[in-house]
């Protein structure tokens, strides 16, 4: 007669069972940790009164363009639609400083100083460099994007040479970027407390045909930028020797070392190159969302929550690219959410609260392992105690 198994036991196998598949798949544990953070956001708002419907109609018009008039009759305007692509521009790219320096083994807090000495320089070249149409831009943007990484690249630098913790390194180098982007923008000719003179029209990266395509957005050449910066993440991490090399690095420094890869080199590359994605992200809110050049009272945060947009997206290209738009949509939805009654704090909330779920996935794994070795050694026991029981009969007969 078969023994049946018992409901202890199976449901501790099949809980094993849900948490290795959990776990063993990042983009269902991202899945996963947004809806936890929108169940947290909308339990949030019923417990202070307030209707979550208009969260959700809020996000509904900001990807798009669908909502109410006052008569209640559905009315479409795409200008929400791209609003949502401005927002989330810089958070893509500056996701993709920090994913591309955590696939070579490094914590790259330092996005938010690479976005100011990009947005920096290109707020000088726009000011300074001759008027010249296309080359202007050309130039301002290639211009950002170089500030970026030399400003990651000497945090690699460091790093590689004299094994600086580069989560110290980039976080003073985040003020340092920032202070010295007050004294020099101010230094500008016509420079007031807190503007530069208008950029000349061949500086700015603004696109008539986007605009009209999303009925007078602000949306901008930095879209098609941005995608050729996911497209360029991925093929350098995915296709190329010097991808290979990063990937390696990150995986095991010594095992990369004694196969022949250059360490050093890595590091210092990959901060540079995770540095020109955020000058980059620079480039892009400073030529494309204003027509003039700010000097910044504090830090914008992009490159903060840059870091929040690569867990999202597990550090992938396309991961990150769809965390950024998540990201910007919950930044977007926050003025439609308060003109619904529901405070725009909510969407702070539920971007904080996906991180700190998606942190959660170490600690599974974690519970994960332990099990095993439990199970292992529970196995182990229970095959000795056998093996010497066998050995105890053989020796009666």
């Amino acid at each position: 007669m078969l023994k049946k198994p018992s409901p202890k036991i199976t449901l501790n196998v099949i809980s094993s069972r849900v948490l290795e598949m959990f776990t063993g798949s990042d983009a269902l544990v991202s899945v996963v940790v947004v809806l936890l953070g929108f169940l947290a956001g909308t339990i949030i708002i019923l417990a202070i009164g307030r209707n979550p419907k208009g969260m959700y109609e809020a996000i509904l018009q900001v990807v798009s363009g669908i909502s109410r008039n006052r008569n209640m009759e559905w009315v479409w305007n795409p200008r929400y639609i791209g609003e949502w692509l401005v927002s989330s521009i810089p958070l893509i790219l500056c996701g993709l400083s920090m994913g591309f320096a955590a696939r070579t083994g490094l914590f790259n807090i330092g996005a938010e100083g690479q976005f100011v000495a990009g947005l920096t320089a290109a707020q000088f070249i726009a000011v300074l460099f001759p008027p010249v149409p296309v080359l202007h831009w050309v130039v301002a943007v290639a211009g950002a994007v170089a500030a970026g990484a030399a400003w990651g690249g000497i945090v690699g630098f460091f790093k590689a040479r004299f094994k600086v913790s580069e989560v110290v390194a980039t976080i003073m180098m985040n003020y340092i970027a920032f202070y010295i982007h007050r004294i020099l923008t101010l230094r500008l000719p016509g420079t007031n407390t807190f503007r530069t003179p208008d950029f000349p029209k061949t500086a700015v990266i603004s696109s008539p045909f986007l605009a009209s395509l999303t009925n007078g957005s602000r949306l901008h050449y930095g879209l098609w930028l941005t995608l050729a910066a996911v497209i360029i993440y991925w093929l350098i991490m995915g296709k190329t020797r010097l991808g290979y090399s990063l990937r390696a690095t990150g995986l095991n420094r010594d095992a990369a070392f004694y196969g022949g890869i250059n360490v050093k080199l890595s590091i210092t590359a990959a901060m540079a190159i995770a540095g020109a994605f955020a000058g980059l992200a620079g480039a892009s809110v400073s030529l494309g969302v204003f027509s003039y050049g700010r000097v910044l009272a504090v830090q914008e945060g992009y490159g903060f929550d840059g870091i929040a947009v690569a867990l999202v997206g597990n550090s992938t290209a396309w991961g990150t690219a769809l965390a950024g738009l998540l990201f910007g949509m919950l930044k977007s939805a926050q003025s439609l959410m308060q003109s619904r009654q529901i405070p725009k704090e909510i969407t702070s909330i539920i971007m904080g609260l996906v991180v700190v779920f998606i942190s959660l996935r170490a600690g599974v794994k974690l519970l994960i392992d332990w099990q095993m070795k439990e199970k292992a050694k529970r196995t182990h026991v229970s095959d000795v105690q056998e093996h010497g029981t066998q050995t105890h009969n053989r020796e009666e007969q």
